[in-house]
């Protein structure tokens, strides 16, 4: 996208040109892998901003008011009013230059709807598949943008992640994809599941990519509860610490909890960990986040009680036929044969169940704690007893096989602990196991963007210098 963009920008280039090749690729690659859910007739940039010219994706749960549907993959929403204004996010895209050319197909309502659900199908989109090997889940939720990005199908895209929806499938599909500090990112105008986890996040080619799409999109909004301005020493342009030296004396905690026991995965890590210390970072091994089962265990209880009456609120003020999770459930029974050829909504409907004011009193109570556990008591308590920078692990093992009737294969994804507690977690290419891609994870402290991002961009740089002499 960088590139993209200066050649745009110092006249070498023409955005409609880089627009007309995207979309010839997506009508040539596209009928298999199903990434995109819709492409706008005739999309236009109206400033002339950091991002000018760049042909973006975003996720379909994040609302546009252009003629292009919102829908969460769910065939419920198609004949829902057009949004009162776009989501936030979308109006600072725009205003930074880029051009939101399309949207990406997603995990039905974000894969909030079963436990025995398939990543990347919605009734809408149908399923998304894996570019390395289509016969591979993508995995989910935001598998159309992570598939649109890995397959060149655009120059960037916006995913959204409540636990691991941005981080599995990027790391599955081997991009570059961060899940920023909760309030960081606006989530005004997206279909949400929580707002205590809930964030939109880029997801990119490269980490430097990833950089400029947060200096676009992170702003103070309003009209998001939970956004809030930066604290005054987080640094705000992500940019601004891109270094091939970031990771010299950077301590690193490796987190052997989240590692997995995969061999193809441990093998490709101890690579990648002679990358970091060659770089110049202190390794430290065994570091233990405590509580983060419990913390986990704790928003999961939480989380269902917080869906119902986030999804609620959002149907109502959306409008249309179905405007609460009950009639939402209705919808897909009356359907079926359409919404459901494949799972069920077990999760929707053990969600309607928690509206009792006991209930709802205990969902408050799991999810203060869960916060504490898994950030102060948590992450934060990793990183002060070991005097660490960021915690690192392998984000995922291989990416499993699609298998409709049984739903996701229970594949290895370090996505719980700052997925609890609202913090940064960018992950990166690593290398591969069993033919696909594995990511490698950089998490830490709450507003550490910028310092993560320059430690990915490092380690990017030396890694893929490192495996090209390799195979020379």
């Amino acid at each position: 996208m960088a590139e993209i963009i200066h050649l745009i920008t110092s006249g070498q280039a023409d955005a409609a040109q880089f627009l007309d090749d995207y979309r010839s690729r997506i009508a040539e690659v596209d009928t298999e892998l199903r990434a995109v859910i819709e492409l706008h007739p005739a999309p236009r940039a109206s400033h002339q901003g950091p991002l000018r010219g760049a042909p973006i994706l975003i996720k379909d749960n994040i609302e546009t008011c252009d003629g292009m549907l919102t829908t969460a993959g769910s065939l419920a929403l198609l004949d829902a009013p057009t949004p009162a204004r776009e989501a936030f996010i979308v109006t600072r895209l725009r205003e930074s230059g880029a051009i939101i050319f399309g949207k990406t197909n997603l995990s039905e309502w974000a894969n909030i709807r079963s436990h025995d659900s398939t990543s990347g199908w919605s009734a809408r989109g149908g399923l998304t598949r894996n570019p390395h090997n289509p016969a591979h889940t993508a995995s989910g939720s935001s598998s159309g943008s992570a598939a649109a990005v890995a397959s060149n199908l655009c120059a960037a895209a916006i995913g959204t992640e409540t636990n691991g929806s941005i981080v599995s499938p990027a790391s599955a599909c081997g991009i570059v994809g961060l899940k920023p500090t909760l309030g960081k990112v606006s989530r005004s105008g997206i279909i949400p599941i929580t707002h205590w986890q809930d964030t939109a996040g880029p997801m990119t080619r490269s980490v430097r990519d990833a950089a400029i799409l947060m200096d676009a999109i992170s702003a103070h909004d309003p009209d998001d509860s939970l956004s809030s301005p930066p604290p005054a020493d987080a640094i705000e342009n992500h940019t601004s610490l891109l270094s091939l030296e970031a990771l010299r004396g950077v301590r690193l905690g490796i987190v052997r909890d989240l590692c997995g026991s995969h061999p193809g995965v441990l093998a490709e890590f101890g690579r990648a960990l002679e990358t970091l210390k060659k770089a110049g970072a202190e390794i430290v091994d065994d570091v233990e986040i405590p509580n983060h089962r419990a913390a986990g265990s704790l928003a999961w209880k939480a989380m269902l009680t917080e869906f119902r009456a986030d999804l609620n609120a959002y149907l109502r003020k959306r409008g249309g036929k179905v405007c609460s999770l009950a009639e939402l459930i209705a919808f897909n029974n009356a359907n079926r044969s359409k919404e459901m050829p494949h799972f069920a909504q077990d999760i929707f409907e053990e969600a309607e169940r928690r509206s009792t004011p006991e209930i709802i009193a205990e969902a408050v109570q799991a999810r203060t704690m869960s916060r504490l556990l898994a950030g102060p008591d948590g992450i934060d308590a990793a990183l002060s007893a070991h005097r660490l920078d960021a915690l690192i692990c392998p984000t995922n093992d291989p990416a499993g096989v699609i298998d409709l009737k049984k739903g996701d294969a229970n594949t290895r994804v370090a996505c719980g602990p700052a997925a609890v507690a609202g913090y940064p977690h960018l992950t990166l290419p690593m290398g591969r196991a069993d033919g696909l891609p594995i990511g490698l994870s950089f998490m830490s402290a709450a507003w550490s963007e910028a310092r993560l991002l320059a430690y990915g961009h490092a380690f990017e740089a030396l890694h893929q210098d490192l495996n090209s002499k390799q195979r020379s």
